[in-house]
């Protein structure tokens, strides 16, 4: 029996490679960075499957390359801003995702880059590596509190919650601006809601936490930037372009806001010459907010199990366009 024919856009964890080649022949891009979208035209020919990560452009243009024989696309991610769901629903390809899984490892981070931030951990090593710390010092290095402080949390999905739960172990008091939750989940969480605006200005940390959509590009920009507090610190975990680059180095730079920690960029990579990396109060890290081993199994085990049912021409586990199906 012929295997149907699948692309693997990157090497993923074993627990959802292994599965994948034992259902379908499966050709894997080897390389460290995502393969060219002009490669990516010429493997979908023909392909039944399509396994993608948000770094791969998957459009219109893609989709018809594959000649008709595209049943699933399935994202190892939870986003998929990278593809276009209309053009998959109009020509009746699932796509699949990972919901849910990377949830608290992703809040767990979150709030890592917010301590780091306030308390300049990663100033201080760098510090300490570079043969400054020569004694105690009264005023070194000095940070900000996190006990009792605000925490504004712009989003409030999985995530979000997940923030205002690690944030109570800390007595701090919690803001959220976005769609209104229960009021039963508002109240176990101790989370206020509040407008866009009053949520920057009494704020002392920031954590966005909004899919990428038309709405949510560059959300934080000069205005935004401008109501925030000159202490306070912004977190970005959800994606790079909520944050407008270009305004956030003119507020750090200018003392608009004290800090930022940044595991998503726009562009991404960061070039290296990127002004912002020229500063001592931003915190950049390689978008690895859910890279755990066992979060990372999961979401690879996930992107299996929707690929395994496209195939077999079954409902996904997990739909981004459930309407496919209508």
């Amino acid at each position: 029996m012929v295997k149907p024919r699948v692309y693997v856009t990157r090497v993923i964890p074993d627990a959802g490679l292994e599965r994948i080649r034992a259902v379908a022949d499966a050709e894997v891009w080897e390389g460290d960075e995502p393969p060219p979208y002009e490669i990516l035209l010429e493997k979908v020919e023909g392909l039944d499957g399509l396994v993608s990560l948000l770094t791969d452009r998957i459009d219109a243009e893609l989709m018809d390359a594959a000649g008709g024989s595209l049943r699933v696309i399935s994202q190892m991610a939870v986003g998929t801003d990278n593809i276009d769901l209309a053009a998959a629903t109009e020509r009746g390809i699932p796509v699949g995702n990972t919901p849910g899984v990377l949830t608290e490892t992703t809040a767990d981070f979150a709030f890592s880059l917010l301590m780091a931030a306030a308390r300049r951990i990663v100033e201080g090593e760098r510090y300490v590596k570079a043969g400054k710390w020569v004694t105690w010092g009264p005023t070194l290095l000095m940070g900000h509190d996190i006990h009792g402080a605000t925490l504004g949390l712009i989003g409030f999905g999985r995530i979000g919650q997940g923030m205002a739960k690690r944030a109570r172990g800390f007595g701090m008091r919690v803001l959220y601006a976005g769609p209104s939750v229960d009021e039963g989940t508002a109240r176990e969480l101790h989370a206020e809601r509040r407008d866009l605006d009053e949520l920057l200005t009494e704020s002392d940390f920031v954590s966005l936490h909004v899919p990428l959509t038309e709405q949510t590009t560059h959300l934080m920009a000069d205005r935004e930037f401008k109501l925030m507090k000159p202490g306070a610190i912004l977190i970005n975990t959800a994606r790079g372009p909520v944050v407008d680059p270009g305004a956030l180095y003119r507020a750090l730079k200018e003392g608009e806001i004290a800090y930022a920690a940044l595991d998503v960029t726009e562009p991404e990579p960061i070039p290296v010459d990127d002004p912002l990396l020229t500063l001592d109060n931003c915190l950049i890290v390689p978008h690895i907010a859910s890279s755990s081993l066992a979060t990372r199994s999961r979401m690879a085990t996930m992107a299996a199990e929707n690929l395994e049912a496209g195939l077999k021409g079954e409902k996904l586990p997990h739909c981004a366009n459930p309407e496919v199906y209508g």
